[in-house]
């Protein structure tokens, strides 16, 4: 029941969603995501060099861009690895947060310029952009919550991928920009998560200056959730992330992917479309487990279904 309330509050369902790539076999170690204690590794058999880490435990999967000596660029490479670990085993519920980083002083700078160059020709830079948008999109629509946690630089569609994230944690040294238009390619695509992430005159600021804001400036404007000194990123990065993991998958797919449809909505039908999935909530096994857990002053047992 609770899948099939996902499916409708967000429009999607799991049949839809695109599959991990065939070229790439990939297995996680046995015992469970969700066991405490265990920590799942992803063990893969590349079909070309992998730009991703990827690793799970206790509920919390991390996935690292790997590329620092391209400064984790978004090459059409590192884009089909990131969907391949996002979309992993995406409906287990072992699975209740996912935590994107970068390797490096560069959570990313954005699309690989030479890859972009005029002899790539039309067609290849149609896939890059296509399928980079595909990811950006997906995030919402994911039945977890995904985290970006950012320790450095994040550039055009870097700080698209940082704005498409439903959180984003920084720290204090963390730079955002969209410096396209000074390379004579202005920043399109990141406008679409910047516009609908800050407020449309520092979107634009941003887009027509190329210059780049700080984290507290990002704080301030509503691109970040919080800013966190540098030796504190990992550790608070990761109490959200176990917070998120302490309540039930199902209500958390029910309310993030209802958050978003109404966001889209004007305030009467958004009205409508949450009071209907509240009273769908309380259908939930865990709607009712938690109700009854609270009136008994015990901790709820979740099913996750």
């Amino acid at each position: 029941m609770a899948a099939a309330a996902f499916a409708k509050g967000a429009g999607l369902c799991s049949a839809k969603l695109p599959r991990p790539l065939l070229r790439t076999q990939r297995a996680f170690a046995s015992g469970g995501g969700g066991a405490p204690g265990r920590r799942q590794q992803c063990q893969q058999v590349p079909a070309e060099p992998r730009l991703t880490r990827t690793w799970q435990q206790d509920g919390i999967r991390n996935i690292v861009l790997n590329n620092p000596l391209k400064r984790n660029a978004l090459s059409l490479s590192m884009i089909r690895s990131l969907r391949e670990d996002i979309l992993h085993d995406i409906e287990s519920t072992d699975l209740r947060v996912i935590i994107i980083s970068g390797e490096g002083p560069v959570f990313s700078s954005g699309h690989d310029l030479k890859e972009l160059a005029f002899e790539k020709g039309e067609k290849h830079h149609r896939e890059v952009f296509e399928t980079c948008s595909e990811v950006m999109t997906l995030l919402p629509k994911l039945p977890v919550p995904v985290i970006a946690k950012v320790n450095g630089l994040a550039t055009a569609a870097g700080c698209q991928l940082v704005a498409s994230c439903d959180i984003a944690v920084a720290s204090e040294k963390s730079r955002f920009a969209t410096p396209g238009v000074n390379v004579g390619l202005f920043c399109s695509t990141p406008g679409v998560a910047l516009g609908r992430s800050l407020p449309r005159k520092v979107a634009m600021e941003m887009l027509l200056t190329g210059e780049a804001m700080t984290a507290q400036e990002a704080l301030l404007h509503g691109l970040l959730s919080r800013v966190i000194p540098e030796d504190k990123l990992e550790e608070e990065t990761l109490r959200i992330a176990r917070r998120i993991c302490e309540s039930s998958r199902s209500v958390v797919a029910l309310g993030k992917s209802t958050f978003y449809k109404q966001m889209e909505q004007d305030v009467g039908a958004a009205y409508r479309t949450a009071s209907r999935v509240m009273v769908e909530n309380l259908a939930l096994q865990d709607g009712q487990e938690g109700i009854k857990a609270f009136v008994s002053k015990r901790k709820p047992a979740w099913s996750h279904s």
